[in-house]
């Protein structure tokens, strides 16, 4: 089974061709349109502007994943288009079709719906967080093919991105329970917040871990918040409150406190400290959820998935503390957004008989997973 799978939530337009054979994923073919470069000038996305060059570029970049003439061939023979090596078909659509900026989903659920109903094609609209979930099951991008992996439920899912912060339950393929979910700031929007606060360059999150590769974790006593809660819950604005009191007082130049002067911080050290922070709570949280659930899996998801630290801390306190528990993380190439995870989630939605109408899909900016 062939899937064209459509992304274009925020401000990535990305289409994949993935194939599903023989209990693995193939990524044929997939091309992303980054407008980092086009918002970095604003310091954030901008939503107006996001959805005009995703109108504006998603028929280039279809072109290019599927010829022309291919196209033509497509519509005229139900689904069939020629390559090089010979005839080739598409399956399925998978679009995002939630949640994220509403203008920028239009965009790509109008194209899913068009082409699903031009070429008489079973229409799927992914929820943006069950793709994140999703790409565990992809291949390395350096091989482009890998065993699907057998994942044993229960399952829980962490998915921290720069709109999301959620920890989900998985009794099975498909089914989600929202065990836990940010009150305020998400992870990656208190990463991208900080960075600007220490005046580095845009995306904010990965300048931040970079340079936290240089800094002592333990440099600025920072707050952990809600960390001992008792629920499931994160809340990160406090910490991005805390970050920016101590970019004020003591970060390039000194300051006069009560009992002396307080000798200036590095960046590098504030950078770590927050890290720390932001991982210390992620994990915690994690554990905590999976052993409320039973959970025989951990998974991992979204754009600050990519987050070295996360990774290593989250895998050596499942090894201490949950031996037995299975921890998954998806390859890094697959933790920004992108159409193959769109693609591999459409695959199991298919699985479970879930399909759209082209005729009524509509995109849901708020659509949330397992409430």
């Amino acid at each position: 089974m062939r899937i064209l799978g459509i992304e274009t939530s925020c401000d990535e337009t990305s289409l994949a061709l993935v194939r599903a054979e023989r209990g693995r994923f193939v990524v044929e073919k997939i091309l992303t349109a980054s407008q980092i470069l086009i918002h970095k000038k604003y310091g954030g996305v901008v939503p107006e502007v996001a959805a005009r060059e995703h109108a504006e570029t998603i028929f280039p970049v279809l072109k290019k994943m599927l010829p022309l003439d291919s196209l033509r061939s497509l519509g005229e023979s139900g689904g069939k288009h020629s390559f090089a090596r010979g005839k080739v078909s598409i399956d399925a659509i998978a679009v995002t079709a939630g949640p994220g900026l509403i203008t920028s989903l239009r965009v790509g659920v109008d194209v899913g719906r068009t082409l699903a109903w031009l070429w008489r094609k079973p229409l799927i609209g992914v929820n943006h967080i069950e793709g994140h979930i999703a790409a565990n099951w992809l291949p390395p991008a350096k091989s482009g093919r890998g065993t699907i992996p057998k994942i044993e439920f229960p399952a829980v899912a962490l998915v921290v991105s720069g709109g999301h912060t959620e920890l989900l339950c998985m009794k099975k393929l498909g089914h989600y329970e929202l065990m836990g979910a940010t009150r305020d700031d998400a992870a990656g929007e208190a990463f991208d917040k900080t960075a600007q606060l220490l005046g580095l360059d845009y995306p904010g999150g990965p300048a931040v871990s970079k340079l936290a590769e240089k800094g002592n974790p333990r440099a600025v006593k920072l707050p952990r918040p809600m960390i001992a809660s008792g629920d499931l819950d994160f809340s990160f604005s406090g910490l991005k409150t805390a970050v920016r009191v101590i970019v004020e007082t003591r970060v390039g130049a000194r300051s006069s406190r009560p009992g002396g002067i307080t000798p200036p911080l590095r960046v590098a050290d504030v950078c770590a400290s927050f890290e720390e922070a932001v991982c210390e709570v992620l994990v915690t949280k994690t554990l905590a959820a999976a052993k409320k659930a039973r959970a025989k899996t951990v998974l991992l998801g979204g754009g600050v998935a990519a987050n070295r630290r996360l990774r290593a801390m989250l895998a050596a306190a499942l090894a201490e503390k949950l031996p037995k528990v299975r921890y998954v993380e998806p390859d890094l190439v697959w933790t920004s957004d992108n159409a193959a995870m769109i693609a591999a989630a459409g695959y199991f939605a298919l699985q479970e008989k879930r399909r759209s109408d082209p005729l009524t899909l509509a995109p849901d900016a708020g659509w949330e997973l397992g409430r």
